[in-house]
């Protein structure tokens, strides 16, 4: 690994919260500006709000995100880039309000960059949590569109591209991952970013027709779905399981980044699909039930979503995963015959510690795990 520069984004996260991030500044509110796009800038706020009532988390339970500093932007964003941010017209281009251009940069650097970067920080965090916890959320995120030179379609920072680099150089272990994008539209962002990295496979499945049709971009795609105008559950449905059960078993990764825009909604002004509600919960059952069943690290992010309905759905889908014990505080354990050749002999359940490492519920033994089919015990506690 590389020399890293110092993060706040990394800290440690108190064992009893859930992996799920985010922070109430993640919501962009700026004199009714945020209204002249079709995305629902307070969408996030919405989720959090719908889990609350249904007792899944509390604000004690889940991890509040940090903003990235400019040093962490510059793992992935050149600097010229960034420095281009500090003009008001080059962020009314990319976030697509063009009356944004009229106001001082540092207004639009208070209400509508610090969210996005706060949402990039969440990104990057979720990442690290995915690792340690086996799952995460990060409500917002999910820029996909932006690269590490240029932003467009509401993303300014390359917030997928920014948390896989983060792993690669500063957590051991992880040196391989997917990308499952579903947004309606083309992730032409991170296709850029590691259009030559062989470490990343990337999946992609998206509406043929809209924003961006970036050619150049769609070489980086290992697995390209393209999809029709009006395209319904049983196909889509069909088609993201096939898909993702043979990118997965094409290439096993270390990490699964899991862009779940839910733009696919029928009625959706941008992403031109006719997928419904349940459709897109039962879509990201999919996506983790298959990355549970194979022991990988999923980080989950929402981008994408342009009706006042997309919240719910989100809530919901997040609902079901506990529900169906994909997620939550017991979604990684193990029966103890899984872990063989070990000595421990309390006949309880390993936990997860890391996306590597199981302890057990006794808490005198541990196994580091290099798939289901090679563990070990040492017996005496953390390897």
């Amino acid at each position: 690994m590389c020399n890293s520069h110092g993060t706040q984004l990394y800290l440690e996260v108190p064992s009893s919260c859930l992996p799920i991030v985010y922070s109430p500044v993640y919501n962009i509110t700026f004199m009714g500006l945020e209204k002249l796009h079709p995305f629902d800038s307070g969408k996030w706020g919405k989720v959090i709000h719908f889990l609350k009532e249904e007792k899944l988390i509390s604000d004690g339970s889940i991890v509040e995100a940090r903003e990235a500093a400019e040093e962490d932007l510059l793992v992935v964003h050149t600097k010229r880039y960034l420095n281009r941010l500090k003009w008001s017209l080059v962020v009314a281009s990319i976030t697509e309000i063009p009356p944004l251009l009229f106001l001082p940069n540092f207004l639009v650097q208070r209400r509508v960059l610090r969210p996005l970067r706060t949402q990039t920080g969440g990104t990057i965090m979720a990442g690290k949590l995915a690792v340690d916890r086996g799952w995460a959320i990060n409500v917002g995120g999910g820029f996909h569109h932006c690269s590490s030179d240029k932003g467009g379609g509401f993303c300014a920072y390359a917030d997928i591209t920014l948390a896989i680099k983060f792993l690669f150089e500063r957590v051991e272990g992880i040196s391989r991952a997917t990308i499952i994008d579903l947004d309606a539209h083309q992730g032409n962002g991170h296709e850029r970013d590691f259009l030559d990295d062989r470490r990343v496979f990337i999946m992609d499945v998206y509406n043929r027709y809209i924003y961006p049709g970036d050619g150049y971009a769609k070489r980086a795609i290992k697995r390209k779905v393209e999809l029709d105008w009006g395209t319904e559950d049983d196909e889509y449905l069909g088609k993201v399981e096939l898909h993702t059960e043979g990118a997965l078993n094409e290439v096993r990764p270390d990490i699964i980044v899991y862009n779940a825009g839910t733009d696919i909604l029928d009625g959706d002004p941008l992403g031109g699909l006719a997928i419904s509600p349940q459709g897109i919960v039962k879509r990201d059952e999919i996506v983790f039930r298959a990355a549970r069943r194979r022991g990988i690290p999923i980080l989950m992010v929402t981008s994408g979503g342009y009706q006042k309905r997309t919240a719910r759905i989100i809530a919901d889908s997040i609902i079901n995963l506990r529900r169906q014990g994909l997620i939550g505080e017991k979604s990684a354990d193990v029966p103890l015959s899984k872990a063989h050749n070990t000595n421990c002999s309390c006949e309880s359940l390993w936990i997860t510690v890391s996306a590597k490492l199981l302890k057990c519920k006794c808490l005198r033994h541990s196994v580091v795990v290099r798939g289901w089919s090679e563990t070990f015990c040492s017996g005496t506690g953390l390897v």
